[in-house]
């Protein structure tokens, strides 16, 4: 049974930083690609960072020189750095993997002063 926990999430102000995990199990990050997606309210769900088996790295423009994904095939755990965090960030983040197949449950990032 494939599994991926969302953790991290949280309320930051604008400008501050947040790191989440994506703790996989029932499926090997070594050999799939991996997304990050966010949905905010009243918003279709999009695509931020994918990383693929290979390391290849793919981000969406709105956060571009903000975010960076990152993985670790031993722990088998996706990761997502979060900096220079604006309201608009602000959204349920969502792991899951490159065929949207499986998806974790996600968590709540929350950008407000």
């Amino acid at each position: 049974q494939v599994q991926l926990v969302e953790s991290g999430g949280g309320l930051v102000l604008p400008g501050g930083s947040l790191r989440l995990s994506c703790a996989a199990s029932g499926i090997s990050i070594r050999i799939n690609t991996m997304d990050w997606y966010r949905q905010a309210p009243g918003n279709q769900r999009e695509m931020v960072a994918r990383i693929s088996s290979g390391g290849r790295i793919n981000y969406a423009d709105s956060v571009k020189g903000r975010f960076t994904i990152s993985k670790d095939n031993a722990k088998n755990t996706v990761y997502l750095q979060m900096n220079s965090l604006k309201p608009e960030d602000t959204a349920v983040y969502y792991c899951a993997d490159g065929q949207t197949k499986y998806w974790g449950q996600g968590t709540q990032v929350t950008v407000s002063s």
